[in-house]
């Protein structure tokens, strides 16, 4: 009967044991992933930002051939 009380004390102080080191890794997790989203908000802004500046040039191109054109049309006139 008493090495029955004390194995269930070794599963007990076992599952104790684990039960930390699994808050412990839970922790870590927690962080890791705090960490990850600062990283993605981080990157999203800099894509937006890069999406901006993309769709700034894209709005000059047509500007930009037309006055090309003119330009070249007028060295063909002269």
């Amino acid at each position: 009967m008493i090495s029955e009380f004390q194995e269930l004390s070794a599963k007990i102080d076992q599952l104790a044991e684990l039960t930390h080191s699994l808050r412990r890794e839970n922790g870590q997790l927690r962080q890791a992933n705090a960490a990850l989203v600062r990283d993605n908000v981080g990157y999203q802004a800099r894509l937006g930002e890069a999406a901006a500046r993309v769709e700034a040039l894209l709005e000059n191109i047509p500007a930009l051939v037309a006055e090309s054109m003119a330009s070249a049309d007028q060295e063909e006139a002269q």
